[in-house]
């Protein structure tokens, strides 16, 4: 069975994670419900309706697509999550496992009638326009959004790259503003690595993609080896993550945990259930582990940080996380197309739930600025500036503010929430080694 990402593309509304199965296979399992005997009397509605638009709508509209956008309606109407998926929107789906798609690089959802920002993606146009999870897209290209479907949301948010959208957002309640960004062929980095302090890692999963389990183990390898041999503990930052393919979570997972369940899923037919475990290995050698998280973690990630919160091998610090805890399958059609239908719950290995709840944090942390007072040095010279100046008595070199280096940028010191998983795994190594 192919793990499929949850969305149509990055800039599609729902966070799912999605299976591909036969077109028949839920039908051939379904229940004595699902068997039951067609409505007439709502089918013979359904043909008068679609008579009366042939007849009196303002404008011709051929039966093909009076039909497709009954079927689009047919999935919209029932959860979020769950869509119609067209030649171009089924191909795109299958595209986004690789990691490069076109588009703004944003997740979107729509929230009473209005599309909202789930999540920027890190290194895209979006995210450099400085959007953020939350924001409101009220108007795209002075159009207002209202009622749009989440498909023509999209749509209208697609095109060739290099070429200009404005979306007008509202964020936190405030006036609308606008912001242009130039759209671009977006190439995710699904894992970005660096080392904080010495002993200390940090790990970035952006979204999780076919083989981002393998890039983990690669970076937690790399890591490894830049600490000297070991690990003394590791960030591993899921904010603002939207998902992605269920497998690479398992395998993201798995790389923390040495046993026991991973997550599970429930529906109502046999092959929408799965159940995932552990195998006996730990890339980090049971070092501390903090697992940073937002309110744009979602769905795959959720999945990583509720099995690691339950098994009590990371300490999870941020905010509360999206929620997003349904699953979608892809039904292939016979026709270039497909359904992209939920069909189960997932659950982390307490039994939890995650579905409109989402990880609360063992820590809450909230978002904050940091910033740095200005040094002593910064509004003139030191003594060994001045010419003629004595030399150290003990024989030591001199050090004068012309000839002191510029300090590196690390990424802790303008992020509060890191900072303070860092503060968190010095102590818990310390407690550990006492």
């Amino acid at each position: 069975m192919l793990a499929l990402p949850f969305s149509r593309t990055l800039l599609a509304a729902s966070l799912a994670l999605c299976t591909v199965l036969s077109p028949y296979a839920l039908a051939e399992h379904g229940d004595d419900e699902s068997k039951a005997a067609l409505p007439l009397d709502d089918l013979r509605t359904f043909a008068e309706v679609l008579d009366r638009i042939k007849a009196a709508y303002v404008e011709p509209v051929d039966d093909k697509t009076l039909l497709e956008n009954a079927i689009k309606g047919m999935l919209s109407g029932l959860d979020p999550h769950s869509a119609y998926l067209e030649p171009e929107a089924f191909n795109e789906l299958q595209e986004s496992t690789s990691g490069e798609f076109g588009g703004l690089g944003i997740e979107v959802g729509v929230e009473d009638g209005i599309v909202k920002v789930v999540s920027p993606i890190d290194d895209t146009p979006a995210a450099e326009a400085g959007i953020e999870a939350g924001d409101l897209i009220i108007k795209i290209d002075g159009q207002p959004t209202q009622g749009l479907g989440i498909s023509e949301a999209v749509d209208k948010m697609r095109g060739k790259p290099g070429s200009k959208i404005t979306l007008t957002l509202v964020r936190d309640g405030g006036m609308p503003f606008d912001v242009e960004i130039t759209r671009a062929a977006i190439k995710v980095q699904s894992v970005k690595r660096q080392m904080l302090e010495d002993g200390y890692g940090y790990l970035r999963i952006t979204q999780f993609q076919v083989n981002t389990g393998e890039q983990v183990g690669k970076a937690l390898d790399k890591l490894q080896k830049d600490a000297g041999g070991k690990l003394n503990g590791l960030v591993l930052d899921l904010r603002n993550n939207p998902g992605g393919v269920l497998q690479a979570a398992v395998e993201v997972s798995d790389h923390f945990l040495r046993k026991g369940l991973i997550v599970y899923t429930k529906g109502r037919d046999s092959n929408a259930e799965l159940r995932f475990s552990a195998t006996p290995a730990d890339k980090l050698e049971n070092a501390p582990l903090v697992v940073l998280i937002n309110g744009g973690t979602a769905s795959a990630s959720e999945i990583v940080a509720g099995a690691l919160q339950d098994h009590k091998r990371a300490v999870i610090m941020g905010t509360d996380s999206f929620g997003k805890g349904s699953v979608q399958t892809v039904l292939p059609l016979n026709n270039e197309r497909a359904l992209k239908l939920t069909t189960a719950l997932y659950y982390t290995p307490k039994d939890r739930s995650i579905q409109a709840q989402g990880i609360v944090p063992d820590i809450e942390v909230q978002r904050a600025r940091v910033t740095r007072e200005q040094d002593d040095d910064f509004a003139g010279y030191k003594e060994a500036d001045l010419e003629g100046h004595l030399g150290n008595g003990n024989g030591g070199a001199d050090k004068p503010s012309k000839d002191k280096k510029a300090r590196q940028e690390r990424p802790q010191d303008n992020d509060y929430q890191l900072n303070q998983a860092l503060n968190l795994l010095k102590g818990l190594n310390i407690t550990r080694s006492l």
